[in-house]
């Protein structure tokens, strides 16, 4: 009888324990961050990726720019960001430290460097024999 009621409360304390981890889900933030990929030639860069992380390095993310070079990343926490731009092999520098409060919406523009012009597609380029 001590037995089951032992394994009772066991059970009881990890029901309420996975309960408890079921009620409170990792929230979602209400921060906004948006902005434009700009290239070298000081046009918009369409589907560029912007990677974006916490400043201390946790929780790396991805989103792709539109046809416009446009892109927003939404329900992001309070906190601050380091967010960067590549497309075609051409990186932005980072833009660190990037503080979003809950519910505010920060606009940001990348710029391509490390080339004085966007390369071709690499399935443009003819085959050399």
């Amino acid at each position: 009888m001590r037995r089951t009621h032992i394994f009772l409360a066991v059970c009881l304390v990890a029901l309420l324990a996975a309960r408890g981890a079921q009620a409170a889900p990792q929230s979602r933030g209400s921060a906004t961050l948006t902005g434009v990929v700009i290239g070298p030639d000081d046009k918009p860069v369409p589907h560029a990726s912007v990677s974006y992380q916490s400043s201390d390095g946790s929780a790396p993310h991805a989103v792709h720019t539109d046809a416009h070079g446009r892109f927003t990343i939404t329900k992001l926490r309070t906190d601050n960001y380091d967010i960067r731009a590549s497309a075609r092999g051409i990186f932005s520098d980072w833009y660190k430290n990037i503080s979003v409060r809950r519910g505010q919406t920060k606009s940001v523009e990348l710029r391509l460097i490390y080339a004085k012009e966007m390369p071709k597609s690499v399935s443009n380029k003819k085959k050399k024999p």
